[in-house]
């Protein structure tokens, strides 16, 4: 049986995807570390666990590719697998990045061109996910506890997306392989926006006070290290502030209008839908 499997599938992204693609007809295998006993397409998949790969790979002929997270250098793990998703036979593998290239993280690019040399190798790199203003996401749990955002990005705008959109674009990928498709998507929402947007869509829509605090690179990285990011993924991330602040990440695109045929959420859409995340 072909089908797809789905590394992270139980991740906001990849639980969207295999909805999207089970109810397009197209079976799909839900990989995680710990796969639900109820689902029969659940499989063990662990990026620490080579022997996990093969079991998760038969069968399949398409993969949702996510690498593991919170790591700055995520390639000698994920090599072995591609080595071994060619050998299967796969003919397409879409690969989540990032539309932001964490700072000291060296193979970033080598990780994305490795996955467009292998056939049908197609890179996503989406911007920054609507969802982090939500639960259990650090940023959210502090608007939820404090109606506050802090940030060292300053006005710095991000085309903040929709993982929902993300999952579609994914799916229109890998649903038919007749799909024509260029090696690489930058995926973003309708507009770029920054914190202080975002805290005032917040504050108009659902009538929750949301106030920005402005704060430095320095007491970012802590704040995530206290939130047990790991140190150098947490003075990453911090780091990506300094760039949306001084206009780097201020970029939009139409892929996902190009892929799915609907233009992207807008972030108003996005509180709408999940109004009550702020008013409870």
């Amino acid at each position: 049986m072909s089908g797809v499997l789905v590394t992270g599938g139980t991740g906001n992204t990849g639980k969207t995807l295999v909805r999207e693609l089970r109810n397009a007809g197209v079976p799909a295998r839900r990989a995680s570390r710990n796969p639900a006993a109820a689902d029969p397409d659940a499989v063990r998949f662990d990026w620490n666990d080579p022997t996990t790969y093969g079991p998760a790979l038969d069968g399949t002929d398409r993969i949702f590719l996510l690498p593991p997270v919170e790591s700055v250098d995520p390639l000698p793990l994920v090599e072995p697998f591609l080595r071994q998703a060619q050998r299967a036979g796969i003919q397409r593998l879409v690969m989540l990045g990032s539309a932001i290239v964490l700072p000291n993280a060296p193979s970033a690019v080598e990780l994305a061109a490795q996955v467009q040399a292998q056939p049908g190798g197609v890179v996503l790199r989406a911007s920054g996910f609507m969802q982090n203003f939500l639960r259990p996401h650090p940023l959210a749990e502090r608007i939820h506890r404090l109606s506050e955002i802090r940030t060292a990005a300053g006005d710095g705008k991000l085309g903040w997306v929709d993982a929902r959109d993300v999952a579609a674009s994914a799916a229109a990928l890998l649903a038919d392989l007749g799909v024509r498709a260029r090696s690489d998507y930058l995926i973003t929402g309708p507009h770029a926006m920054s914190y202080p947007q975002a805290a005032q869509i917040i504050t108009t829509q659902t009538g929750r006070q949301v106030r920005v605090e402005r704060i430095a690179e320095e007491e970012q990285a802590a704040a995530h290290r206290a939130s047990g990011m790991p140190t150098e993924f947490a003075a990453a991330l911090a780091a990506v502030e300094r760039g949306i602040k001084e206009g780097r990440e201020d970029q939009v695109s139409t892929a996902v209008l190009e892929l799915t045929g609907r233009p992207p959420r807008a972030f108003a859409e996005f509180v709408s839908d999940h109004a009550g995340e702020w008013t409870q």
